[in-house]
Parts: C-alpha cells; sequence; structure tokens
C-alpha cells in the first residue's frame, strides 16, 4: 500500500480496526507530531508493530501541535507532509490526522488492545493516555529510547547551533 493509501479518515480507522478486531487482530496504537522525522522515531514505529498485527498511528494536526507543544514556528512540517512520512514506513498499516492535544479521545473509541508510547514519557501508569487505553481493557507498553540526541527539539537546537 501507498502512503496516500494508508491514510485515512478516523472514521474509516474506526471500520478498519473494528474489522480486524472480528477477524481476530491485535490493534496497536500510538501517536506523535512526527515533526522532524528521525531514526528513533521508526524505532519507535517498529517496536510498536511488534506489540500486534494492525498499527494504527495517530498524528497530531498542525492545529494541535501549535496547542500542546507551545514552541513558536512548530510545527516545521505541515501536517500532510508528516502523516505521508509515518505512513510510508513499512511497520505503519494505518495513519490518521487528529486535532486534539491528547490522544485520548480516539483512544476510547478504538480500544486498541496496546498503546505505545516513548519510555522518555515515563512509566505508562503516568501517560495522559493510560486510563483511555486501560478503560476498554487495553494495555500500554513504554518503547524504551536509545536514540540519545535523536528528539526533533534536539534537532532543532543542533541546525540552530550551526545558523
Amino acid at each position: 500500500m501507498t502512503s496516500e493509501e494508508k491514510t485515512k479518515s478516523l472514521d474509516k480507522i474506526i471500520r478498519i480496526a473494528e474489522k480486524a478486531r472480528s477477524e481476530g487482530k491485535k490493534i496497536v496504537t500510538t501517536n506523535g507530531s512526527f515533526d522532524i522525522f528521525h531514526f528513533g522515531h521508526v524505532k519507535m514505529l517498529e517496536e510498536s508493530k511488534k506489540q500486534g498485527d494492525v498499527l494504527i498511528v495517530g498524528v497530531n494536526s498542525d492545529q494541535s501541535v501549535r496547542e500542546y507543544k507551545n514552541k513558536p514556528g512548530r510545527p516545521i512540517n505541515p501536517e500532510n507532509a508528516r502523516a505521508g512520512v509515518v505512513a510510508a514506513v513499512e511497520a505503519v498499516d494505518f495513519v490518521f490526522l487528529f486535532d486534539e492535544t491528547t490522544p485520548n479521545r480516539w483512544i476510547e473509541i478504538l480500544k486498541p488492545d496496546v498503546h505505545c508510547n516513548s519510555g522518555e514519557y515515563g512509566h505508562p501508569e503516568e501517560w495522559v493516555e493510560y486510563g483511555s487505553a486501560a478503560k476498554n481493557g487495553g494495555r500500554c507498553h513504554a518503547v524504551e529510547r536509545d536514540n540519545d540526541g535523536l528528539s526533533t527539539t534536539e534537532i532543532v537546537e543542533k541546525i540552530k547551533e550551526y545558523c
């Protein structure tokens, strides 16, 4: 499937998840802004995919990034470009954009078996999305970060040093 074919509306993602669940497949979700895509993102997506059968990735819309990052100039890349890059990763099955500052609403709708996030955000019980995943019997999985110096913020800071 092409990256364009993998990118869907939330309504279509809901139907895809329901169908996959009816076929006995394990649904895995993760999310992020994926602003300056780097190897840490690839590792995160690949590890997330190992947790189940269908990996669905929520990408924060431009509006959402501006609200939750609260950093001037972010996002650097527009939402459709960010979603397209994420969708191009082989481990990713489907991608959608969301406007909220947290993934809680759509996690409660999709009811993933596993929701993944980076271990840099602490223990899963500390995550903002933990309650939404657990509410429907899902579990949270922390993907350990082994990519020092590879975060969008750190990359932006390095670029500023050279400009």
